[in-house]
């Protein structure tokens, strides 16, 4: 029997398994590939915010997670959140095969692949191999799909505001998406874009999937906290509940070979040219913002992390610079954490001023008022804001001042009942698509099964 043969029949064998599995009520099975890396706890909350809305919307079904990456700090998170689920280890081949038992097993066994939040669809590579080995199918969880920023295939290192993306989308041919994207994306029995500039360029792509909509980052599902952690460093540190923000920092391009100590490529060079250009006019703006607030409220403000590498940042360029009344008033923190001790932290803050995209999303699921100060470099995830009714907390930094910011925080000082209210209307917008999404991985095994 020749290996194609082979592949053939397995393939047939997985389907007949699952048709015969769904005859017998088995339970369906949910395999999410997540968990791209853990310097972030943007990307460390994707995972849970999907497992929540999975479990919330679907109980009836098994969920198998298959992370990318997984350090002890993040599974301790997982494994405790989220007690009866079962976490597949290993990778796939060049060629497309499973490199562990476990992997196989789980493809084996899983009615739907779901790919979750991230930037670009995440492990799309992986997404098709399990599709051409199982026939099974594939779907997606909430990505950005920005064909205008970054490096490489006629980029623009520089990127823009996102009017300026949009725009420069709309102007690509209907050939612009690679091919194994449009394969994939093609099959895929759903494919929710976190912003609808993404949903704007898939869909002049011509691309086939029948569901092609507006899906926010799986981040704002994350209901886990860790209040006596979170707690008890708001008192070591003297933050008083309502009485501080917390405030990000970010610079415009990553700088990832530092973080896994590996030599500079090329583009390194340019993206650490564009940080030292860009970083002290950023940030600038936020110190502006923090002075007014300071003196105009007498409270506090944390300087914080999204990123491994913005602790020291935090320092440098929000709390150093200050002049030394203000300092008094600034607690810096020394340490980087995990999502579920940020969500406790920001549930008591009076706001949350963030340069990073996704601590405010955690903000927004505690009910804090919260503001995104967008770079251009930062792709078109941003729309996000504006697409779920955020778009007066929404700021594109070139385009925006210090002032500007106090202005803005200072009317949600003065009314923090209408900002609560604010996030309120907003959360239930998600809470609307969020339901969508889970609905159409409900539609997608049903079809499955039948």
């Amino acid at each position: 029997m020749s290996a194609l043969t082979r592949r053939h029949l397995s393939a047939l064998g997985l389907t007949l398994f699952s048709r015969a599995s769904a005859q017998s009520g088995r339970r369906p099975k949910l395999l999410l590939r997540n968990f791209w890396q853990d310097v972030n706890i943007g990307d460390v909350g994707h995972g849970p915010g999907a497992l929540t809305l999975l479990y919330k919307y679907f109980p009836e079904a098994e969920i198998m997670l298959w992370p990318k990456q997984l350090g002890p700090e993040p599974r301790r998170l997982v494994t405790q959140g989220y007690p009866k689920l079962k976490i597949v280890e290993g990778g796939v081949s060049r060629d497309g095969k499973p490199l562990t038992p476990e992997v196989a097993k789980a493809w084996e066994e899983a009615d739907l692949y779901i790919s979750g939040s991230g930037s670009g669809f995440p492990a799309h590579t992986d997404a098709i191999a399990f599709h051409k080995a199982t026939g099974k199918p594939v779907g997606v969880f909430g990505v950005s799909t920005d064909p205008i920023s970054g490096f490489g295939n006629g980029r623009e290192p520089e990127g823009g505001t996102l009017e300026q993306i949009r725009a420069k989308a709309a102007r690509l041919p209907a050939t612009h998406l690679p091919e194994d994207y449009r394969y994939i994306i093609d099959r895929a029995s759903f494919f929710f874009c976190r912003d609808t500039i993404s949903v704007g360029y898939l869909k002049a792509q011509g691309v086939k999937t029948p569901i092609l909509e507006f899906g926010p980052d799986a981040q704002l599902g994350m209901h886990l906290r860790d209040d006596a952690k979170g707690f008890a460093y708001l008192k070591s540190a003297g933050l008083r509940e309502g009485k501080f923000i917390c405030v990000i920092p970010r610079l415009r391009y990553t700088p990832y070979y530092r973080i896994r100590n590996t030599p500079r490529v090329p583009d390194d060079y340019v993206k650490d040219a564009i940080n030292d250009r860009t970083t002290q006019q950023d940030h600038a703006k936020l110190r502006e913002m923090i002075i007014a607030y300071v003196k105009n409220t007498g409270n506090k403000v944390m300087a914080c992390a999204e990123m491994t590498y913005q602790v020291q940042m935090a320092k440098e360029v929000l709390v150093d610079p200050l002049p030394e009344e203000i300092k008094k008033n600034v607690v810096w923190r020394d340490t980087f954490w995990l999502p579920d001790e940020a969500a406790s932290v920001y549930s008591k803050a009076q706001a949350v001023i963030s340069v990073e995209c996704h601590s405010p999303l955690i903000s927004l699921r505690n009910g804090t008022p919260t503001f995104y100060v967008r770079q251009p470099t930062d792709t078109c995830k941003g729309q996000m804001y504006r697409d779920i009714g955020a778009k007066d907390w929404f700021f594109e930094v070139d385009e925006t001042s210090g002032g500007q910011l106090w202005s803005r925080l200072e009317s949600i000082v003065r009314d923090p009942a209408r900002a609560k209210a604010q996030v309120r209307s907003i959360m239930s917008t998600v809470e609307g698509r969020q339901k969508r999404m889970v609905e159409a991985v409900r539609e997608a095994c049903a079809q499955r099964r039948a």
